[in-house]
């Protein structure tokens, strides 16, 4: 399954990291230990969570025995995330119970939901606290330490920590996550983030633009905006000083995501954009047209078609059918014939037939999707789907068809990478390939890992030009060329 999942989004090997930086200024002799789940977000939040306390003098730890503060930033998005987060604070509370002043928190998505559960039935924590409210843990934290439990999991319409300029954690100094937006006003019925995360408001751009510059001057050559739905970003505001209106107006200006796109190409050629992720019923051919215009916007466009058959779309409430899917993709190869296309895509969802399951199926023959994220149905309780519709198909069902858009993904990706061979690539050197420190490894342009030999006229965060020679399934390997 790794083979199938690109790391922008969702990336496996991260579930559970501990996120550590290098002390800035004085310390106030307290440890942070913070431990991150789920999506790019929550990894994001999490360097915002770190920068707010590191203001207030914590340093961060990678062991949390030895941590005055334990927190764990949590996704609500899949099961076996919630029983990952469950089983970490049983090992924090252990640790509590040998150390009696530590606070433990929880953060992010399954807050809200459950902060009843974590503070009053299994008291398993000392604090809550919801995506919107990081701002308030410093005086959380002192509550906690006064005797009390404490919660905050308000969520704001206002709130998107434009101000805040995030530490990068565990970071190679080359990539780097910017949040754009925080929320989301879209009401798919299987999802829990509108509920978790509130409702959407875009950041300032102009702040957007000043994070990218910002990370270019200190030597990062890559950024990916992120949002729940990149495409719906809108932000009215005041012009900055010397910046030209981006819409009809005198003092005030309209900046979509296409806008937001270009003006951050136009921090440098020498920085790489990517974004994550796309809603179907968003992406303009506006966006593809500036995508295609400028060589450092990645042609890479991760697009969730969840099922290919419009019924089921239908009661997903994704609010577009089979029809405007396809359309869609037929405009991101009109317009960005190179582009790579990754998508997300739930099997057994309730209702679902057999005959149903075929769309999306065929689907998947009609794209040719370079990766995928597949996942059978999991009911999360306080969705629209919970709520109305029983979750009907048996468990040997979802998993037959969950196995059969596997093994069909895992075909198209060996597809999509074939095509490589014979080409050149240009590729953001990373850092050195897992496996061996002969080898350097990067990114191309549409997202695939490449492997080639170390060479000593080029290092991390330069640009080569590879030739690919072969392929694996998810690797593409090569040498460089002048």
């Amino acid at each position: 399954m790794d083979l199938l999942i690109p790391d922008k989004v969702h990336d496996e090997t991260r579930q559970g990291e501990a996120l550590i930086l290098e002390p800035v200024g004085k310390t106030n002799g307290r440890k942070l230990y913070i431990e991150s789940y789920g999506c790019a977000m929550n990894f994001s939040d999490s360097e915002i969570v770190a920068s707010i306390l590191a203001e207030k003098g914590f340093e961060t730890t990678s062991d949390f025995n030895s941590a005055d503060v334990v927190f764990i930033n949590t996704c609500s998005i899949r099961e076996n995330a919630e029983v990952r987060v469950r089983n970490r604070l049983k090992e924090f509370a252990g640790a509590k119970f040998r150390n009696p002043g530590m606070v433990v928190g929880v953060l992010g998505c399954m807050a809200e939901r459950l902060k009843a559960k974590f503070l009053e039935e299994e008291k398993l924590v000392d604090v809550v606290v919801g995506p919107d409210a990081y701002r308030d843990l410093p005086n959380l934290i002192e509550q906690v330490d006064g005797g009390q439990r404490a919660v905050n999991v308000l969520l704001s319409r206002e709130e998107t920590y434009a101000d805040i300029s995030p530490v990068r954690l565990n970071s190679n100094g080359i990539n780097a996550f910017v949040s754009i937006m925080r929320g989301c006003d879209n009401m798919c019925s299987f999802c829990v983030v509108p509920f978790t995360r509130g409702r959407e408001r875009s950041r300032d751009a102009h702040s957007v633009v000043a994070e990218c510059k910002d990370l270019f001057d200190k030597g990062y050559r890559e950024v990916t905006l992120l949002g729940q739905n990149v495409d719906s970003y809108k932000w009215s505001g005041q012009l900055a000083e010397g910046v030209e209106p981006l819409a009809v107006g005198d003092e005030i200006t309209v900046v979509n995501f296409a806008n937001l796109l270009e003006m951050v190409a136009l921090v440098s050629p020498e920085l790489r954009v990517r974004f994550s992720t796309s809603h179907p019923k968003d992406i303009t051919d506006e966006v593809l047209h500036t995508i295609a215009k400028y060589e450092n916007i990645c042609n890479y466009i991760h697009l969730p078609v969840q099922s290919g058959n419009s019924r089921i779309l239908d009661i997903m409430n994704r609010t577009y059918d089979r029809e405007w899917y396809m359309n869609r993709i037929d405009a991101i190869r009109r317009i960005i014939p190179d582009c790579a296309v990754s998508t997300d895509v739930i099997t057994g969802f309730c209702t679902e037939t057999d005959e149903e399951h075929n769309d999306t199926v065929t689907m998947m023959d009609y794209v040719k999707y370079d990766f995928a994220y597949m996942f059978k149905y999991s009911e999360r309780p306080g969705t629209l789907a919970a709520k109305r519709y029983a979750d009907d198909i048996p468990e040997d069902v979802k998993q037959r068809r969950l196995a059969q858009i596997v093994a069909k993904q895992q075909e198209y990706s060996f597809y999509r990478m074939q095509a490589r061979i014979g080409k050149v690539e240009k590729v953001l050197i990373e850092g050195f390939s897992k496996k061996s420190d002969k080898d350097y490894c990067g990114r191309s342009d549409q997202n695939a890992m490449v492997i080639f030999p170390v060479s000593e006229n080029y290092k991390p965060g330069q640009y080569v030009n590879v030739l690919v020679e072969r392929t694996t399934s998810a690797t593409l390997i090569g040498t460089i060329v002048e």
